[in-house]
């Protein structure tokens, strides 16, 4: 995705993931961060991987930095990824971080795993 296609579709970090992820980095050694990839494999094709990491971001990482969180985000994840929400949630159901990804055409029940059009 170029960075004018990132500009106008934006993945954009709720302030209920960025609290999480802040109290999830503050147990952890200082320079943590969290990367978030997109991987083969999965029922539906595609997988969210969520990976504590303690490295600086590399030239063409997405960096989303809010309150105390900051997420990471490869260029080859992002193509997967333009436009997406990344969010948390908390319900009767359980507690989990959730990504909402326009680009996704199916998903499975769980909702760990996606699809695109190709």
């Amino acid at each position: 995705m170029t960075e004018a296609a990132l500009a106008s579709n934006p993945v954009i970090l709720t302030d209920r993931a960025a609290k999480k992820i802040g109290r999830v980095l503050a147990k952890q050694p200082a320079g943590t961060v969290l990367r978030i990839v997109v991987a083969g494999g999965g029922c539906s094709g595609f997988q969210y991987e969520y990976k504590l990491v303690q490295e600086t971001a590399a030239n063409d990482d997405l960096v989303l930095a809010k309150d105390s969180a900051t997420v990471l985000i490869d260029a080859l994840s992002l193509e997967f990824m333009g436009g997406a929400e990344i969010d948390y949630v908390d319900d009767l159901i359980g507690q989990s971080f959730q990504i909402k990804n326009p680009n996704a055409v199916a998903s499975c029940g769980c909702g760990t795993s996606f699809s695109v059009a190709v």
